[in-house]
């Protein structure tokens, strides 16, 4: 596998400088909720919606570690940036895994030359939307839930049921077209700024060559991947959210918590039982961020292979991250918790948001579930089965 260093440092440099800017009113805008507006355009203008796409199609042709390095450094100030970030990602490739090599080349191409930002309307557990077939064409009615990155988008990638046969189908279609609402309903108690509520269409459109043409590659190994992509961005939201949580905390620490009365130390940052539990929390994430490491470097080899991956890699591949992904979102769960305890009382309060990095990490990890994603690990585990490709796994 080769990496362009020296481009994959330019461009995390780029992303260093946003979660800066990000972090100026991470705290309100968690907060206000709504569509961050003028964080995506400063995503649209930093020239890092392209990263993936490869060099062929106008895109930056970097690996997926370099896409994830970026969303671990978002979730450190905003969690949510991270996560539409990534998601975008997934959306903007859907055509690729899913579609023929033409739509993969078409959107690839379209969404370089326009810096379009990708939002999706997919939601397979959700039976809600339903198409009727019109010559070679769709025409939609009903909604989807959870429509992360919808609002502010430029595209979605949707999926619907087919009205007679129930078929899940996938498509491609701009945010504006005619009969699509995106409804910012979204009141989750984190994740605020994702837009992840519904997307309603009424009598809208798809033409056929917007319709993804699954069945190109339908039997191959990396069809089915993206599961892995999924559960590898949210792992280094958590991941990022523990190391963010930690650094704001140890500011707070240093800076204004006040030694308990009966320590018989000074300051808070000379309490024993603070310094061990830092170490612990430090201990802790360096563990998950190990395996999430290893899980991203699987993944780029999977993403070269392309549709060369054959079963046994894209079993490895969902082993991995799936162990990742468990161990990161257990890890970011206890340390964004733990942390008032090593910053006191005051810290509790509103105003400074600390609170965000929690619920933010409490809302992911419920959309799928570790008890699931560790019985596939310990399957494998016991008989060496790989999990079977799902929409979750």
């Amino acid at each position: 596998m080769s990496l362009v260093i020296n481009e994959t440092d330019l461009y995390f440099e780029k992303a260093v400088q946003l979660a800066q800017e990000f972090a100026k009113d991470a705290v309100e805008r968690d907060k206000a909720g709504g569509t961050p507006i003028r964080q995506l355009n400063m995503l649209r203008e930093s020239g890092l919606l392209n990263l993936l796409i490869p060099k062929q199609y106008g895109g930056e042709g970097q690996p997926w570690s370099a896409v994830l390095r970026i969303v671990r450094e978002f979730a450190k100030v905003d969690a949510s940036l991270a996560h539409l970030y990534g998601y975008h990602f997934i959306a903007a490739g859907s055509p690729h895994w899913h579609g023929s090599p033409k739509q993969k080349e078409y959107y690839y191409t379209e969404s370089a030359k326009n810096n379009w930002f990708w939002g999706n309307s997919v939601n397979a557990m959700s039976r809600s939307l339903f198409g009727k077939r019109d010559g070679d064409r769709y025409i939609l009615n009903g909604k989807r839930p959870f429509s992360s990155g919808a609002p502010g988008s430029d595209y979605l990638i949707i999926s619907w049921e087919d009205d007679q046969t129930f078929e899940l189908i996938y498509g491609a279609i701009p945010t504006n077209r005619q009969g699509v609402t995106v409804h910012e309903d979204w009141d989750g108690i984190g994740q605020k700024q994702t837009g992840s509520g519904t997307v309603s269409f009424e009598d809208v459109i798809v033409e056929k060559e917007e319709i993804l043409d699954t069945n190109y590659h339908k039997h191959t190994a990396f069809s089915t991947i993206s599961p892995s992509f999924s559960q590898s961005v949210l792992l280094n939201v958590f991941i990022g959210s523990a190391l963010g949580a930690i650094e704001e905390a140890s500011k707070y620490t240093t800076t204004t918590s006040r030694a308990w009365i009966t320590s018989g130390v000074e300051k808070a940052s000379e309490d024993p039982s603070i310094l061990r539990q830092y170490g612990e929390f430090w201990v802790e994430v360096q563990g998950a961020v190990s395996l999430a490491d290893r899980a991203w470097v699987q993944l780029d080899r999977a993403w070269e292979k392309e549709f060369d991956l054959t079963e046994e890699e894209r079993g490895e591949t969902a082993v991995l991250v799936a162990a990742a992904n468990v161990l990161a979102g257990k890890v970011a769960l206890d340390v964004t918790s733990r942390i008032f305890d090593v910053m006191g009382a005051r810290s509790a309060t509103t105003k400074y948001g600390f609170d965000r990095f929690w619920r933010n990490v409490r809302t992911h990890t419920l959309h799928n579930p570790a008890e699931y994603k560790l019985r596939n690990v310990g399957r494998w585990v016991l008989t060496k089965e790989y999990p079977t490709p799902g929409y979750y796994s």
